[in-house]
């Protein structure tokens, strides 16, 4: 296997490491749970480090990126978009730093998430209560569909929130 010079280096970083594991793209891929076409997109946005490539052009990732994959996928769960995520990886790179940062990006988070909340029960309410009140059998005196056509029928605002980040 022929290696380009920057290949040689990371891959002489991963060996100083005490790291031999090199992975393909594919095992990246099932040990941490994400698509391949996902790895190859937080390659490009500069979320994990490059991989060393083979004389093949064939991905080879050291085993510290299953760690900030994993680190990705869990904020992506808890719906972080990936500017904030960007934001919590460089923070993670140094340790000594205050935390305080990390806490505004969670709270900026979190009240958005109840403020969605806040929406969603919102909506709730206004379909419970034109579901509850239409006893008709018949579609031209079905109080949904007027309730639909006509929002001043509806009580309070109940728009739909924005889908999160």
């Amino acid at each position: 296997m022929s290696l380009s010079g920057l290949a040689r280096l990371r891959l002489l970083s991963c060996l100083k490491r005490g790291n031999t594991d090199l992975l393909s793209i594919g095992d990246l891929s099932k040990r941490t749970g994400i698509k391949v076409p996902t790895i190859r997109f937080y390659e490009q946005r500069g979320l994990i480090a490059p991989p060393v490539r083979t004389a093949g052009n064939q991905r080879r990732y050291d085993t510290a990126v299953v760690e900030r994959l994993l680190f990705l996928r869990h904020a992506r769960e808890l719906g972080l978009d990936l500017e904030a995520i960007e934001d919590l990886l460089a923070l993670s790179e140094n340790p000594q730093m205050s935390c305080g940062r990390a806490h505004e990006i969670a709270g900026n988070h979190l009240a958005s998430i109840r403020q969605k909340i806040a929406q969603l029960q919102s909506l709730e309410a206004e379909l419970q209560r034109i579901t509850s009140q239409c006893a008709s059998q018949v579609v031209g005196e079905c109080l949904v569909l007027q309730a639909l056509s006509d929002h001043g029928q509806c009580q309070g605002d109940h728009t739909a929130p924005s889908p999160l980040k």
